[in-house]
């Protein structure tokens, strides 16, 4: 089963694929969409969603991955993130692919046993995890893998 994970931001949207093989999970790719912060936030969204069909497409995920909205101190960021998210959401459902939601603390916890683990704890977690990781990774990157690995752990009957 492959599964791709999605770190939802308007300055930067991390994604990763792993390949599930019985206990097994294998690296396949991961990388920062950044859409450009001169356009306008309509054309940001627009361009988000055609890098998100562009990563689906060249990947073919069996299920995706989305880490649900924590609440910003700041309305109109929180705002923003809440829009990207959606495009998100959207792009693989409208392709006809199964999207699941996992909460920041469900991913900390699953992935490290700690609910509020720092992101370091998560990157290391893994590489261990994980075949084939590359050593350095953005952190956005690192934060789609640990959410494709949560629903693996979550869905223990994936094949």
């Amino acid at each position: 089963m492959r599964i791709l994970g999605l770190d939802p931001g308007l300055r930067h949207t991390g994604w990763g694929v792993i390949d599930k093989t019985g206990n097994r999970f294998t690296f396949v790719a991961a990388g920062v969409i950044n859409p450009d912060v001169d356009l306008s936030l309509a054309k940001r969204l627009a361009e988000l969603h055609e890098s998100l069909i562009k990563v689906i497409q060249d990947y073919c995920p069996d299920a995706v991955v989305v880490e649900e909205t924590f609440v910003n101190k700041n309305p109109s960021s929180t705002l923003k993130l809440g829009q990207a998210r959606g495009v998100v959401l959207m792009t693989p459902a409208s392709m006809n692919i199964d999207v699941a939601e996992y909460t920041p603390n469900q991913i900390k916890k699953t992935i490290t046993g700690v609910g509020h683990a720092e992101k370091i704890q998560v990157d290391m977690m893994v590489h261990k995890l994980v075949a084939n990781v590359p050593e350095k990774l953005p952190p956005d990157a690192a934060d789609a893998l640990a959410m494709a690995l949560c629903h693996c752990f979550q869905n223990p009957l994936l094949k």
